[in-house]
């Protein structure tokens, strides 16, 4: 009889995760062209819950290009592109295994539709991933992480055009044949079931550039699972030392009641968030996907070759994890599917804290596919206050001690988990809200929501705390006050 494992395996990969987007800033730098990121406003008169739901209109992009007075952080993010080196090497001071970021597309292909690359963007990468290397950190890279070309918007219609798979395809290729020595682990596409939430910044498919908006997004996210495909089998093909994965927004939805009904429509729903992972590593839609089709009146129209391209699995699925919600039959039949668990407290952007919920997602994906699993990211937003030169966030350490811990259970209950990327170890632009802000990081980045500070890196109590994590390989998550003081 095999023994339970009494912790994390020996090798497991402890890291941090940031994104091009919302880190590197340098948008007009070294022919790099414009992304839909770059259009990202920041308003401190939308509220809260609104900031990354609404949709783009070709109008809203031709007004976001021209007009020079409105907020774009994510244009000048926290500069990582020119201070890589020196967070870097704070990074690795925490002692940080592996280390995953994205290459913007378009600072490879600025317009994404030119036949040949950047030459000047593709040799800040080699710079970057050799640091990475050179600090001891394992690079895990996201090909595509809300980073398109605005240009596929304007001159296509994002993901809905199937020209976009040719154009995806060059892009990975480019990646695989210049890298593949020192990236060994890729993500192809982040977060890929998020298609009502950031759908634009995912897609970016102007609401007015077609008829039907749910069914243009369905059919962008085909495209995109198809060029997933075609991606995966050239890595394989070619690179058989590459492992490539999956990644979904995870976090489970719970029936609001024991009503039947409700049971049913959770079920239902979370098959709908299942959907894309079935698809990228089991090879084919499931039966359920062209049920909900028929239901709401949508049609997917599969090219020649699509069946066969969608046979290259993934070789892991990851996840992020930061919330869970919970649904009813009502709701659910109106059309809002989801939405805050009472049972649970939240951050101030009213994310659920749910740790035992990572554990119960966990033992989902695993039972589903039997595959290695990385939590790709997790964290928690917080207003953090810097005082005397200091930042004390014991909520950040509470929080990510819990998860922690729930992770350890769900390895002793058999889960073949990897890795885990805390989100944003050093502060970065939100991605749902493009404020500054809102922080997740071990290290303090002295900038405020319009750019404005010394730019001076600072480190948290969690550094410190997470620094002993690491070192004692998940043993110890404990936090004393002469942690404290080393800030």
């Amino acid at each position: 009889m095999r023994n339970v494992p009494t912790g994390f395996p020996k090798g497991f990969l402890w890291g941090g995760a940031i994104a091009a987007n919302q880190a590197e800033g340098a948008y007009d730098v070294d022919g790099k062209g414009l992304s839909v990121a770059d259009i990202n406003e920041f308003r401190d008169d939308i509220p809260i819950e609104k900031k990354s739901n609404f949709e783009i209109t070709t109008q809203y992009i031709e007004e976001a290009l021209k007009d020079k007075d409105r907020i774009f952080p994510k244009r000048w993010g926290i500069d990582f592109y020119h201070t890589y080196k020196e967070d870097l090497k704070l990074l690795a001071g925490m002692g940080l295994k592996t280390f995953r970021t994205s290459v913007a597309w378009t600072r490879i292909f600025p317009n994404g539709d030119e036949l040949e690359p950047n030459e000047a963007g593709l040799k800040f990468y080699d710079d970057l991933f050799d640091e990475i290397i050179k600090n001891g950190m394992v690079p895990m890279i996201t090909i595509s992480h809300y980073e398109m070309p605005i240009h596929l918007t304007t001159a296509y219609k994002g993901w809905y055009s199937r020209e976009l798979i040719e154009f995806f395809n060059r892009f990975c290729k480019v990646l695989f044949d210049r890298y593949h020595d020192k990236v060994k682990y890729w993500i192809i596409i982040n977060q890929i079931n998020l298609i009502v939430h950031e759908s634009f910044n995912h897609l970016g498919v102007a609401e007015d550039k077609v008829d039907n908006l749910l069914e243009a997004k369905y059919q962008g996210v085909h495209n995109e699972m198809v060029a997933c495909g075609h991606a995966t089998k050239y890595a394989h093909d070619n690179y058989p030392d590459l492992e490539i994965g999956m990644m979904l927004c995870g976090g489970p939805t719970y029936a609001a009641t024991s009503k039947p009904e409700d049971v049913l429509a959770t079920v239902r729903h979370n098959q709908m968030e299942y959907f894309y992972s079935d698809v990228l590593m089991r090879g084919y839609y499931p039966g359920y996907a062209f049920r909900y089709f028929d239901d709401i009146g949508i049609n997917i129209v599969f090219g020649e070759g699509d069946e066969e391209a969608l046979k290259n699995t993934a070789d892991f699925m990851s996840f992020s994890f930061y919330y869970t919600k919970i649904c009813d039959a009502e709701s659910y039949a109106n059309g809002n599917e989801d939405h805050r668990n009472p049972q649970l407290d939240a951050n101030p952007w009213g994310w659920s804290i749910d740790p035992v919920g990572l554990r119960t997602f966990l033992n989902l994906f695993y039972d589903r596919y039997q595959c290695p699993i990385y939590i790709t990211e997790n964290g928690v937003g917080y207003y953090d206050q810097l005082e005397n030169g200091q930042v004390h966030d014991p909520y950040r350490i509470d929080y990510l001690r819990a998860h922690i811990e729930q992770m350890k259970e769900a390895i002793k209950d058999g889960v073949d988990l990897r890795g885990y990327y805390a989100w944003g170890p050093i502060d970065i632009v939100s991605c749902s809200s493009s404020e500054m802000s809102k922080r997740y990081g071990f290290i303090y980045v002295d900038q405020d929501d319009y750019g404005n500070g010394s730019k001076k890196r600072i480190l948290k109590d969690s550094y410190h705390w997470y620094k002993k994590v690491i070192e004692t390989n998940g043993e110890d998550l404990s936090f004393t006050k002469e942690l404290s003081s080393k800030s």
